[in-house]
């Protein structure tokens, strides 16, 4: 045990600096305002925290889009900041993840603002460049995420270039050698700062194939999002030109063989292909990355079947990897919206973070999660996120998920002292943290009690995992680790239910997990309203 990496098992509490703590009054969370902050992140019981962007940005996808990947916006704070957090966080025994977006830039970093002045000049070809059809129009059909075709014209070099994501995002040429070894020196600058790893931002979109062959046509049927709307244009095509190239993956042996000379670095792709799953497996065996997540639980898509089908699918190919789970990010609706069917509840916010913390894998939970928050209803003229003003009405954008975090019952629920950058909704507000730190049955207080409990569990943090086959809206399986099984149960309903469940030799119910428990009695589960079992087979 004591051997094991630090990463399996682990859960990342991912902080949105933007909307964590303001500190100088502009309405925007900062990064001393983490380090303010870390003291409450550690009594949370996780293991590690990924940071998002805080790189010099134009923000126009708010640090997505990278101008400057080795420094700080001043929007954020500075280096020193930085490495005091990074200080601050060991002391407190967290590691620390950051994101990092190699696939694309913003348009004002340096390396695009020369390549896009010539077709002669020293980057000439260090982004992806292509000449018009004869009719002028863009050279394939390929979309962006963002909508609308991925080529955007340069009068400059009368081409165009591809961006994957808004326009203002080119993406990087990786088939140029001088690409891949310019951004893996930027990884080694962080390294040396002394992070203990990174989460790589859709890290399947780093090639696009050479070729520049069309998409396929997707049927109506098939046009089902992942990480997108299905409304999408994005949704009508099968992507197998524009990302998840075979190039990339002596890439990703490359980066990992840099990883590889930093004792205890862990990474962590972001993966969304036409086969997560199987992209997912290919990505973190033969010395690749050391986990992957996709966005299989990020989805709409919520029920007992849905769950086990998805992990059993992942667990048949992932044969060498490891895997990594979320119910929540920066980019989706917050997860007691999108799976409460309208009965979000401080038990089941807990017992959605103890489901996917007792699957096998890390996990990576989102700030906001540990206090039961929905999802913000903003009107239209609130809106920041570019995705969400385009595709406004029907898709209304990922600002509902990046609201403040409500610190106190005070103005602006203690994130600002100024007006912040997103309205905090009313009912937010309501279950800001010093509130339900005074309140035992919080959901703060009850994520507490379940990761402290967990971290005494190793057959939940490091054991494999069998499903049983339940009826809905029981999911249950068994957690196994050198000959200790633990069997785990959740009612994913609102409602009392009962189901037959037949397990060999007798169980012993665990306590202090905190979460409303079920009992098992000769064969017969019954499970309260989103409670939980937890139980040692002897």
């Amino acid at each position: 045990m004591s051997d094991t990496p630090w990463w399996r098992g682990a859960v990342i509490y991912q902080i949105y600096p933007r909307s964590f703590l303001d500190t100088n009054g502009d309405g925007v969370g900062d990064l001393p305002g983490i380090i303010e902050r870390l003291d409450y992140v550690a009594g949370l019981g996780v293991d590690a925290i990924w940071i998002a962007p805080f790189f010099k940005s134009p923000m126009a996808d708010f640090g997505y889009d990278i101008a400057d990947p080795c420094n700080v916006d001043p929007l954020f704070g500075t280096l020193a900041d930085f490495d005091a957090l990074l200080a601050k966080a060991h002391a407190h025994g967290l590691k620390v993840m950051i994101d990092q977006v190699l696939s694309h830039t913003s348009d004002e970093h340096a390396w695009f603002k020369e390549s896009r002045q010539s077709r002669d000049n020293a980057k000439a070809d260090w982004y992806v460049w292509a000449d018009a059809n004869e009719d002028g129009t863009p050279p394939n059909n390929w979309l962006s995420i963002f909508g609308g075709s991925a080529w955007q014209w340069e009068p400059r070099r009368g081409q165009y270039y591809l961006h994957n994501f808004l326009a203002s995002q080119p993406d990087l040429n990786f088939h140029h050698a001088d690409v891949r070894a310019a951004v893996l020196d930027n990884l080694r600058f962080w390294l040396d700062r002394g992070v203990d790893g990174f989460r790589l931002d859709s890290i399947n979109f780093c090639f696009h194939d050479a070729q520049l062959r069309d998409n396929p046509a997707k049927p109506k049927a098939m046009r089902t999002g992942r990480g997108f709307s299905a409304d999408n244009p994005y949704a009508f095509q099968y992507h197998y030109y524009n990302n998840t190239q075979p190039e990339n993956l002596a890439f990703l042996q490359d980066l990992r063989a840099l990883m590889d000379r930093y004792p205890g670095i862990a990474t962590l792709g972001e993966i969304s292909s036409e086969d997560s799953l199987a992209t997912m497996a290919e990505y973190t065996r033969d010395h690749r990355l050391h986990m992957g997540y996709s966005f299989e639980l990020l989805t709409d898509d919520f029920s007992a079947a849905y769950i086990r089908d998805t992990v059993r699918a992942l667990e048949a190919k992932m044969t060498e990897g490891w895997p990594c789970w979320a119910i929540s990010n920066h980019d989706v609706e917050r997860v007691l919206s999108r799976w409460g069917n309208g009965h979000a509840s401080a038990a089941m916010a807990n017992q959605l973070t103890a489901m996917v913390c007792s699957l096998r894998g890390s996990v990576c939970v989102y700030q906001g999660e540990e206090l039961g928050l929905t999802e913000a209803e903003l009107p239209y003229e609130a809106l920041r996120d570019p995705y969400g003003i385009t595709f406004w009405p029907e898709f209304k954008g990922r600002d509902g998920c990046r609201t403040p975090m409500p610190w106190s019952d005070g103005e602006h629920a203690g994130f600002t002292s100024a007006a912040p950058w997103l309205p905090v909704p009313p009912e937010h507000g309501a279950l800001n943290v010093a509130s339900q730190q005074v309140d035992p049955a919080s959901a703060l207080n009850g994520y507490r009690r379940f990761m402290r409990w967990r971290r005494d569990q190793p057959a939940l943090r490091l054991g494999g995992i069998r499903f049983l086959d339940t009826p809905e809206p029981v999911l249950a399986f068994v957690r196994e680790l050198d000959g200790a099984s633990v069997l785990v149960a959740f009612n994913l309903s609102a409602e009392t239910v009962e189901c037959a469940l037949s397990l060999p030799g007798t169980l012993q119910p665990l306590q202090g997990h905190g979460l409303e428990s079920g009992s098992l009695d000769g064969g017969n589960l019954r499970l309260p309203a989103n409670g939980s079992l937890f139980a040692r087979m002897v």
